[in-house]
């Protein structure tokens, strides 16, 4: 998503061209270290901020030096770690404010050697006023690049946005419904990260301990997307 403070965020553009798939390497496990149960040991996560962990993590070391705080945590790549297999990593090629053709381009760099690839993106696109159709299309050529990969892929969801609602929702509402579509013409699954956060008394925004900001996931929202890319890799989702 979009937003950050206007200091932050003309710094994160400065250097976002700078910021390439997981400058720091691979996301080590989280806190949870089970014993061994034959997950991949590879994860390619390709996205937008969400997949970086924006507003306090990035997989660049030249985003992350000019953030005001960072959190390890503001990964779903550190939670869905510490919730698999200690040899399972996550190679986080999250860049912030990409489109989905932006993040197709990076496919082939974030999925080399890898097992399993993570597809997540779209925000962009509607907050930048490309056409739903136009996402769909790179979503899907994301998840038959990775089928030709042999990657499996998994398709998430888009967040609800809070600070693009009301205006935003029903283009995240037919995005997702794309989505769903996608996952059912390529038969992979698809992640409901959108129901994971979303606020049951505030439709088409995420609950307020889940958002730090509005436009990301707080470290609590982090978590539960985490938990459910663990439960689909390790097949019990």
């Amino acid at each position: 998503m979009l937003r950050l403070p206007p200091l932050v965020a003309m710094l994160v553009l400065a250097v976002l061209a700078a910021s390439g798939c997981g400058g720091d390497g691979p996301v080590e496990p989280g806190p949870a270290e089970p014993e061994g149960t034959g997950e991949p040991a590879l994860v390619a996560a390709l996205g937008d901020s969400i997949t970086a962990g924006s507003p306090l993590w990035d997989p660049s070391a030249a985003v992350r030096d000019q953030l005001p705080a960072l959190d390890r945590r503001s990964q779903y790549e550190f939670w869905a770690a510490g919730a698999l297999d200690p040899g399972t990593r996550f190679r986080n090629c999250g860049v912030f404010g990409e489109r989905t053709d932006e993040i197709a381009a990076r496919l082939e760099e974030c999925a080399a050697g890898a097992d399993r690839l993570v597809v997540q993106g779209g925000i962009n696109d509607i907050a930048q006023g490309r056409a739903i159709e136009q996402a769909a299309a790179d979503l899907e050529e994301m998840v038959a690049s990775g089928q030709e990969l042999g990657l499996d892929p998994i398709l998430v969801e888009v967040l609800p946005w809070n600070n693009g609602y009301p205006g935003a929702a029903p283009l995240i509402r037919r995005l997702n419904g794309e989505i769903a579509a996608i996952g059912e013409r390529h038969d992979v699954p698809v992640l409901p990260f959108y129901g994971a956060l979303e606020d049951p008394a505030a439709s088409g925004r995420m609950r307020r301990a889940l958002t730090i900001d509005g436009d990301h996931p707080s470290v609590a929202g982090y978590r539960r997307l985490g938990a459910l890319v663990a439960d689909t890799l390790d097949g019990s989702g």
